[in-house]
Parts: C-alpha cells; structure tokens; sequence
C-alpha cells in the first residue's frame, strides 16, 4: 500500500515537471569543473545557491539533475557517472591513503572511457580527453586545483561543464547513459508486487535521505543483508521482488517529499511527510498549517474549521480544496542502515481535517487571560510530558507518533501520554498548567467517555464527581491559606497536592484542621473574606459524604482538572472585580 500510493504520487509529479525520469536523479551539487574542447581545466565555479533558514541566509548546494547514483557500502570503491565528488572525479583528497584515492580515480574514468567510447560531439570529446590526460599525482601543480584546493576536499559533489553547457544535459551523453543502463540491466524478470506486471526485478534499491538520525548516505526502506532473511534462494531484494520502475519511482517520489522541508516535520523519533494523491501542494500547506498553530496561522485555522462546521467548501490562498481527495501520512524512524514504518495512514482529506478538528475542540479549555494561543499544537502537548529543565528533551519513543495517529484517525490517545502528563505534574509539585489540563481533559473525554458533552472548558460547579469535586475543595483550601499568609512561600500546594491527589482520606483531614486555624486569623483581620470562604467550603463538600481512601489514575486526572478550573475560577473573579 505505502509503495504503491508513493509510485501514484510519482507518477503524478512527473506530469508536473517536479521529479526526474528513470535512470536520473536529483542529487546536490556544489561546484561544477570548468573543462575546454581538449579537456583542460580552466576553473572551479560555484553552484550553491542563497537559502533563508530563520532569519539566515545561506549558501547551499544547488540540485540538479543528473544520472543515477550507485550505492556504495561500507569501504567498497564505485564509481558514479559524470556526478561524484573530488576523491573519484579528479582523485583529489586530504586521505592518508593516497593508493586508494588514485584507484578511486581509476575506477571512474573507466566507467566514463566506457560508456563514451562511441561518441563524437565536442562535450562527449571533452570529457573524454580530460580522463585521457589528467593525472591526479600531479594535480597539485595545476594553478586552478592550488586555488581551489579547500572547495574541493569538502566531499561534496561536483559536475562538468563544457563552454558554458553543463555536461549532463548534452543530448548525445544522455543517450549513451540510457543505453548503457540498458545493456547492463540484469536479466532477472518476475512478477512485481507493486505494478503486478511481469518485469525486471530490481536488486537493490535506492537510499532514502534525509531522515534525522539515520545514516548521512542514506537508509533502505526495503533491504535483506542476511542469510536468515532470504528464502528459496531468492537474495537481496528479489526475496520481495519490485519492479525497476516502481523501485525507482517510490525512492523518486520518496526523497523528494523528505527534500520538501516545508512540507515535512520531525516529531519525537519519527520523521512524517504527507501528501496528497493529486500532488497539488496545497493540501500540503493546508495540513502543515493544522500542526503548526502559530500567531500568525491561527485565522486561518478558524476559517478552515468553521468551514468544516458549516459544511461548506475549503479554501486555502483561494485555492478550492477536494474534501474527498486521498490523502497519505507517512511516519518513519531511523533504525541504523535501514527505515522504520511507524505508521502509514490513510483517508480523505475533509475526513482527516475533521478529525484534527475535533481533537482541538476537545483540547478546548480556559486559559489565562495573557495566554493568547487558542491551539494547541502537537509538540507542545509532547513538551508537556518531558522535564524541561533535562538536557534530553524528547518524548517516550514511538509516543509522539502514536499520538499523531490516534488524532489522525480519530482513535484513543496513548495512555502514555496521559501517564507522563501526570508525572509531569507530580515531579512539579502540582504545576497544572493549562496545556497540561487541556491534555488531561481531552484524554478523560476519548478514552474514557467521561465528561462528554458537558461544560468543561471552564469551571461546571454542577459536576458531582468526587474526584473532581476534591480539586475543586483543595484549590479552595490553598486559596484560604494564601488569604491568611499573604507573604507565605511554601503552601499545601507544595507540600500536599500529590498525597491529597492519590490518597485523600489521609490528606483532607490534616488540610481542613490547618484551614480552621486560617479561618480564626481571617476572622481577625478579614471578616468577610471568613464569610466568603465558608460558604465556598461548605457548598463543596455538601456534595459527597466522605473522603474515598485512593483514587485511580482517571480520577487523579479529574481532581488535576478541577483544581485547574477551580483556580482559573478565582482569577477571574478577581480580574472582573
């Protein structure tokens, strides 16, 4: 399913112009090697290109088109064709093993000698007579190569230019490249799992870049390098036989979706691309826009929201979006040479929306009044299960990604996320803060149908619930302490919350023998304050009978969350008086 809709997509941005026809790649290039008819070098140019990261601008390397590359493994010397770096090009490099670097040089002019033998334009010529005289023990007494030295032993990778024409697009080179790749094609045919066409089966397959923490060369998304892996002496990659052109049409549409960095997002281990069958990139923009709420996007988040309510057309940039158009997230993890499938996920667009939707509405809850967020993004919610203060800042692996499905779908949250916001809030002393409580609401209402359709985003003093009503007395009863002590530091906040949270009976009565002690000194000072507070107290506990012994995990959340709307409670009363 993932390989096939990833050859759709393909197929569909080869249509557009955006991605390079079989036998050819887009790979990052940083200089380019100025040669004559005769095949001398004249000069080393820059290709880099400006790019704006933040409020940097920066030079990098330019992506062009050129033909296939080989993968190469561990140590192994191969040669690529007309696109390599200095070490095979010109056999130039910093190595302390010059022999190496010379049979690197080696192996690339005979695979260039070999595949231009029957040439005759002038740029075929050219590149022919530079492989025929250049020789790499000498090289240091070339002017341009004594200029240029540092650019060259950068490893990055660098092309030829003829007269100005870059070699890879000369019509007769690209002909011997498309012929050669003919005449070496292994003649092993077989039925392709992803096409069902009868075909020729590709052994290997090509890396995939750009998957944070995977190897800088790339990682397999499918790969055998073991005995115990192979089956019916079927080896490599014929033991899950795919076709050439589906193999390179899913690493194609692959590596470019990861080269797109407006359109991906890492998130805890997993690395999550997305897109839409068409290949219209603003169903992309759209949906990077749902998980990245900022100042700036928020409007626009409303808008597509309300137009999911109202049940009208969507419209990002005035561009009218298919809510029935297929949509596809995919979340992979670094896993040493190879790739990990955390999740592929599949709907249509209106319905995915819908589903995000739906999870911000349930992530609704009252805020502080110089909180000027109205979404919560997803990494905020990851941020909120992790210390802060810790130099490793990442969520429980596969939690983020598990968390990204269930909102995706519209399934339960992880109960780890749940169980980490709550040991957040214990390691902090009782810190609800309103992300915290928005991810404890959200959580109590899917996965454990509680508080469905009520209030909730603010304080229900109609709620009856012991767990919550608790929350409610203990937010008071700190209130009354504060009231008394108004310079006091340390509350039963911090020395109470987490005890009063799991086991009440022990903790409730200790904290109301000290609130008839700060009762007597209101009395004395505030005697409407006194007043105001035992009605407070007495309404509360007027809706249970006694203190239960424990609660459980769902019901330590709910006391979490009464406490917070208990406390956002007097904020504002004290805000509107």
């Amino acid at each position: 399913m993932i390989l096939q809709a990833l050859v759709k997509y393909y197929e569909n941005l080869a249509e557009q112009g955006k991605v390079s026809r079989p036998g050819w790649c887009h790979e990052k290039v940083s200089y380019e090697i100025n040669l004559s008819k005769t095949g001398e070098v004249l000069g080393i140019t820059s290709r880099k290109v400006e790019d704006i990261r933040g409020k940097k601008t920066i030079w990098v390397p330019a992506y062009v088109e050129v033909p296939e590359r080989v993968h190469r493994s561990g140590y192994e010397i191969a040669a690529n064709f007309l696109c390599d770096n200095a070490k095979y090009l010109m056999g130039i490099d910093q190595d302390d093993k010059p022999q190496r670097v010379l049979e690197c040089f080696k192996k690339t002019r005979e695979k260039h000698l070999d595949i231009l033998q029957s040439t005759q334009g002038k740029v075929a010529q050219a590149v022919l007579n530079y492989f025929n005289n250049w020789d790499p023990t000498i090289s240091v007494e070339n002017p341009v190569i004594r200029e240029n030295f540092d650019k060259l032993i950068e490893k990055s990778n660098l092309i030829f230019c003829v007269e100005g024409q870059e070699v890879q697009e000369d019509p007769e080179i690209q002909s011997c490249w498309d012929n050669y790749r003919k005449q070496s094609a292994e003649d092993i045919k077989g039925i392709c799992l992803v096409t069902g066409e009868k075909t020729e089966i590709s052994r290997t397959h090509k890396m995939i870049k750009g998957i944070p923490g995977a190897q800088s060369s790339g990682a397999s998304l499918i790969s055998f390098n073991a005995l115990a892996f192979e089956s019916y002496e079927r080896k490599q990659s014929y033991n899950a036989p795919v076709g050439k052109y589906a193999e390179f049409a899913y690493t194609t549409a692959l590596n470019y979706l990861l080269s797109q960095r407006d359109y991906t997002f890492s998130l805890g281990d997993s690395m999550i691309v997305y897109w839409a069958e068409s290949g219209r990139e603003q169903y992309q923009r759209c949906f990077s826009n749902m998980f990245r709420p900022t100042k700036d996007n928020q409007k626009k988040l409303k808008d597509i929201f309300d137009s999911l309510k109202e049940d009208t057309k969507i419209y990002l940039e005035d561009a009218e979006m298919d809510p029935k158009q297929n949509f596809y997230i995919l979340a992979l993890a670094p896993n040493a040479a190879r790739l990990s499938v955390r999740f592929f996920y599949v709907n249509s667009f209106g319905k995915i929306i819908q589903n995000i939707a739906d999870h911000y509405e349930r992530l609704e809850i009252v805020k502080p009044a110089r909180e000027e967020q109205d979404y919560l993004g997803i990494r905020d919610m990851l941020n909120e299960t992790v210390n802060q203060k810790s130099k490793d800042k990442t969520p429980v692996p596969n939690m983020a990604a598990l968390v990204l499905q269930a909102i995706l779908s519209g399934g339960r949250y992880p109960a780890s996320l749940y169980t980490y916001t709550l040991i957040r809030i214990r390691a902090e002393c009782g810190n609800v803060n309103w992300k915290r409580a928005a991810i404890i609401k959200a959580f109590l209402i899917k996965n454990y149908n509680c508080m469905k359709g009520e209030n909730l985003m603010g304080l229900n003093e109609d709620r009856n619930d012991i767990a919550y009503v608790l929350g409610r007395l203990f937010s008071v009863l700190e209130s009354i302490q504060k009231e008394a002590n108004p310079t006091i530091t340390t509350t039963i906040h911090d020395r109470y919350f987490n005890s009063a949270c799991a086991t009440p009976a022990v903790i409730f009565p200790v904290l109301l023998k000290l609130k008839n002690s700060h009762m007597k000194k209101l009395e004395r000072d505030k005697g409407g304050a006194k007043v105001y507070y035992e009605k407070e107290v007495g309404k509360i506990m007027g809706k249970f009978d006694d203190f239960p012994k424990r609660l459980s995990l769902e019901q330590q959340g709910q006391f979490a969350l009464g406490y917070y709307h208990q406390q956002q409670e007097k904020y504002k009363k004290g805000e509107d008086k």
